[in-house]
C-alpha cells in the first residue's frame, strides 16, 4: 500500500496537469470563469507539489486556494464581463407590457390579437384579469405574459 501512494505523490504533478488542462477545456466550452477559477487552483496545488509537500496537503491547498478564487476573483471578473451590456429586453420579454388590438375576440380560449410592434398573436385572456367575458375586436390590450406562442393579454381598459 505504501509502494503505491509512493507512487502517486511522485507522479501528482501528471495528475495536476490533467486537471488544469481539462478545466480549461470545460471553461472555453462554458465560459462561466468557474473551472478558470479551478484551474487556478490546480495550478496551485502543482506548484505545492514542487514545493514537496504530501499529496494530502496538495489537494487541501489547491481546494482552499479554488475556493478563494472562486469567491474573490470570479464576481469581479464576472462584472467586468456584463457591464458593458445592453440592459433593453428583447424576445419575448420584450412583449409583456406591450400595447395591442383586440383581432379576434379572445376568450380564456382562443383570439388573435395584433400588437403595437407590428406582430401578431394568438391570445387568451389572463386568468388574473377581472373581465370574464370576451373581449370584442377592436378592444385595446396590454400583454400580460407570453407562453409558449400565446400571448395572455388584459383589457387595456383596467
Amino acid at each position: 500500500m505504501d509502494a503505491i501512494l509512493q507512487v502517486f505523490e511522485n507522479w501528482a504533478w501528471i495528475g495536476w496537469l490533467v486537471l488544469i488542462a481539462v478545466f480549461l477545456v470545460i471553461e472555453m466550452l462554458t465560459l462561466d470563469f468557474t473551472f478558470l477559477m479551478l484551474a487556478l487552483g490546480s495550478a496551485v496545488g502543482l506548484l505545492s507539489d514542487v514545493t514537496g509537500l504530501p499529496l494530502w496537503a496538495q489537494v487541501i491547498i489547491a481546494a482552499a486556494a479554488a475556493a478563494a478564487f472562486i469567491l474573490l476573483i470570479r464576481p469581479p471578473l464576472l462584472r467586468r464581463l456584463h457591464r458593458g451590456e445592453d440592459a433593453t429586453k428583447s424576445n419575448v420579454e420584450a412583449l409583456v407590457g406591450l400595447h395591442g388590438v383586440v383581432l379576434l375576440e379572445v376568450s380564456t380560449l382562443t383570439g388573435q390579437v395584433k400588437l403595437s410592434n407590428g406582430d401578431t398573436w394568438t391570445a387568451r385572456l389572463a386568468a388574473d384579469t377581472p373581465v370574464t367575458t370576451p373581449l370584442s375586436p377592436g378592444t385595446p390590450i396590454t400583454v400580460g405574459r407570453i407562453e409558449g406562442a400565446t400571448a395572455y393579454v388584459l383589457s387595456a381598459h383596467e
